[in-house]
């Protein structure tokens, strides 16, 4: 089952049309991710940071199909599709409650890295693992 988190539209998401500027769905996907670490993949961004290491998005694709709108609650599903030696492949979605087609879908690669050399790193064991459990978890 994918990882989900519900992202409710504020008013700070929204440009003078009163829909989603479309860069802020980048941040809830960024929100998403920071959350699945810390709760699927057992390692926060914030030790993360403190033990010199990083998690940036190396590539991303978006494809907006249907616009969102202040109030709007967004059920965010994130899913692995991918694991390299220190890349990560994700797959993420929003959708509007009830809806059975996504509003948006971004495919974002991130990579480990050692902060203090700014090069990638292998992952370590114990997250590895993790993210192949959950990799395993959604797959079909």
């Amino acid at each position: 089952m994918p990882y989900s988190r519900v992202i409710q539209v504020e008013f700070n998401h929204c440009d003078p049309a009163g829909i989603v500027f479309y860069p802020r769905f980048l941040e809830f996907a960024n929100s998403v991710t920071e959350n699945f670490f810390a709760d699927v993949v057992g390692r926060s961004y914030a030790r993360i940071i403190a033990d010199r290491s990083g998690v940036p998005t190396v590539s991303l694709e978006c494809d907006f199909r249907h616009p969102s709108r202040l109030g709007d609650r967004l059920t965010m599903k994130l899913r692995v599709t991918g694991i390299g030696r220190s890349s990560l492949d994700l797959a993420i979605t929003g959708r509007g409650k009830g809806e059975a087609e996504p509003r948006f879908s971004i495919a974002k690669r991130v990579a480990f890295i050692d902060a203090a050399a700014m090069r990638s790193t292998p992952w370590p064991e114990e997250m590895r693992a993790n993210l192949a459990a959950a990799m395993k978890e959604d797959t079909p």
